[in-house]
């Protein structure tokens, strides 16, 4: 039974990820894909314990899908989720952005009065701390009860940590309380971040209450971490006596302070000026301080950005890398492909400490962070990043220049990356087809069309042919501004060369050519469509239809509408069409072309009547047509 189960799941997902769009980075559910399902025969074979294991762990990543399969299950006669199904759906969308489809579902989990099991809870928790609505997963938190000593405590100390970081420290020290009841394990991300924000003013002895109540019964907790944290919460609230206080207590509780604990609480007496206290805490270090093992801060800096606690993460790493204590080139890259998305200044702090230390980032890295750059921005930012690689050496293939190229263009600075082309060409690095296209999009963006042909004919004369975005790219761009002979001149020369157009190449052609009243161009431009494959063409007929509708040549659509089959794929363009007649007072014609509808396909007829009724009904002019439909 089990392998029937398995198989039938199997086969199910693999239906559902064929038939979604690949196209898209996250691909959506559409009434396409309920379709499948039905071809598949499915619908009376459907458990619970079937559609649990479609979702997990077949579409366990694709979160769409598989909130779109679990909402199709609920519509199927005689078929109910059960706390299986709610887990499945609970742990798939755990790692997504979908935290009111995660809201709504546990709506109705107890407007059903189900009953979950602690894993099911334990992930929409996930779900909601990992977007920043903690507040609701410490509600959730609140109302398990004795399950949370089952939720787990990875879950329970994210929980713990995220309150923290984010303000709510009384609702903190509720759930630390909780899992102290429950002889749930504390680990040093809750216990560290937890401890770190509440030291801004909390009390010195709660915390030590704290590390005193933990000790013993926490032995995974990294002490000498936790050291660093409270000390560094005690500086940044400007209780840096308190802080010098504090490094004795945490020693005798086995949290013993390293060197860079020590030099946390003498550079914030520095900083106050006072130099006396500064040398005592320093005298200290070299009397009592440990080296820091890094490897620990190494895996502490990597939890904080798997668990999205970037704020924390960057704290921390700007304390390590202010003393020149030493940091791997994995978390330095993580740090800065990371923080950048929403701190572009500090993960450029760590680009800098990288190259400082004579090392460079991995191609991801950089990508990342140009990436963030251009969305917040920081072109002379970009710039002053590539200027610090490219003196050292780093650019030493055609792949990290194109990355280079590519940012460079998405940031408008054309001129050097036609530069850094220009390079590439000497150092015999190519360029490829892409950092062309790069450029050449940036300048048609830019609308530097005397530069985009250079580079066009550039291009070719370096043995680089363009691609199908290379055509596009013009194509587009010409028809745009009115240069279509230009751009019917490339489409000719594209198939010329054995390339396919696309539906966007041949939409803007025709646009542009019926926006010239050249229709009989445009007419052999649909017909290139038509050689190409059916689908292309029918993929453009709409926009084609209503430029000709613009234009007041409804004879030609008409006769356009006329020369595909009457079936479901051109329906919209058929009502189009017949709405643009009714506007334009053409009843004779839209009354003809209705006729031709119901003489080829009266079933089509029915569904376009449905349409245009509920269309014209609110219409002026539209009684002939209304009588017509009505007979």
């Amino acid at each position: 039974m089990k392998s029937n189960v398995t198989e039938l799941a199997t086969r199910i997902s693999r239906a559902l990820i064929s038939a979604s769009d690949r196209t898209v980075p996250t691909p959506t559910w559409a009434p396409s894909l309920e379709q499948t399902l039905h071809r598949l025969n499915c619908r009376d074979l459907l458990t619970p314990q079937l559609v649990a294991h479609v979702i997990d762990p077949f579409l366990i990543s694709h979160h769409s899908l598989a909130l779109g399969f679990f909402n199709w299950a609920s519509q199927q006669p005689n078929f109910a989720h059960d706390p299986l199904t709610y887990r499945s759906i609970f742990k798939s969308l755990s790692a997504s952005r979908r935290c009111n489809a995660v809201e709504a579902l546990l709506k109705r989990v107890r407007s059903r009065k189900i009953s979950l099991d602690a894993s099911a809870y334990g992930h929409v928790i996930t779900c909601f701390v990992r977007n920043k609505r903690t507040h609701n997963g410490f509600l959730v938190f609140s109302e398990i009860g004795s399950l949370v000593g089952d939720v787990g405590p990875d879950v329970c100390n994210l929980l713990l940590a995220a309150l923290a970081s984010h303000g709510y420290i009384d609702n903190a020290r509720k759930v630390f309380d909780e899992l102290m009841q429950r002889g749930v394990r504390l680990t040093t991300l809750g216990l560290g971040v937890y401890l770190w924000k509440f030291c801004g003013n909390g009390e010195l002895l709660e915390v030590l209450s704290v590390l005193d109540e933990v000790r013993g019964r926490n032995s995974g907790i990294n002490g000498s971490v936790i050291a660093v944290l409270v000390v560094h919460g005690l500086c940044q609230a400007s209780r840096v006596s308190e802080a010098l206080w504090m490094l004795d207590e945490l020693r005798s509780r086995s949290c013993k302070p390293d060197f860079m604990a020590y030099r946390i609480v003498a550079e914030a007496f520095r900083e106050m000026g006072d130099v006396v206290e500064k040398e005592r805490v320093l005298k200290l270090k070299r009397k009592l301080g440990v080296a820091p093992r890094m490897n620990d801060y190494r895996e502490f800096l990597f939890t904080l950005i798997s668990e999205r606690l970037t704020k924390e993460a960057t704290e921390l790493g700007e304390v390590i890398i202010s003393g020149d204590f030493p940091l791997e080139d994995d978390i330095l890259n993580a740090l800065i492909g990371t923080i950048s998305a929403d701190d572009p200044q500090s993960a450029i702090t760590f680009f800098r400490f990288m190259i400082k230390k004579g090392k460079f980032p991995t191609l991801l890295t950089l990508s990342n962070l140009c990436r963030n750059l251009c969305k917040h921005n920081q072109t002379d930012v970009l710039m002053q990043v590539y200027q610090v690689l490219d003196s050292g050496g780093y650019f030493a293939d055609a792949e990290s220049y194109t990355v280079m190229v590519s940012f460079l263009c998405k940031a408008g600075r054309v001129r050097e990356a036609y530069g850094i082309l220009q390079l590439m060409k000497k150092k015999g690095l190519g360029p490829d087809v892409f950092g062309y296209n790069s450029v050449l999009e940036a300048c048609c963006r830019e609308d530097l069309m005397r530069p985009a042909k250079r580079l066009w004919d550039e291009m070719f004369s370096s043995g680089c042919s363009g691609d199908l975005r290379t055509y596009a790219i013009l194509i587009n761009k010409f028809s745009g501004i009115g240069q279509v002979e230009e751009a019917r001149r490339l489409f000719y020369h594209m198939l010329e060369k054995g390339l396919e157009p696309d539906s966007s190449i041949c939409r803007s052609l025709i646009e542009g050519l019926c926006q010239e009243a050249n229709f009989e161009a445009a007419f052999d431009i649909f017909d290139q469509c038509i050689k190409q494959a059916p689908t292309l063409a029918r993929s453009v007929l709409s926009a084609f239809v209503l430029c000709l509708c613009r234009k007041g040549d409804f004879v030609n659509a008409s006769k356009l509408l006329q020369r595909f089959d009457c079936d479901s794929g051109n329906l919209d363009s058929h009502v189009a069409f017949l709405k643009h007649l009714n506007d334009a007072d053409e009843a004779r014609l839209a009354l003809e072309h209705m006729k031709w509808i119901r003489e080829n396909s009266s079933l089509m007829m029915n569904r376009i009547s449905s349409e245009l009724v509920f269309l014209l009904s609110s219409a002026s002019k539209s009684e002939p047509l209304l009588n017509w439909l009505e007979r």
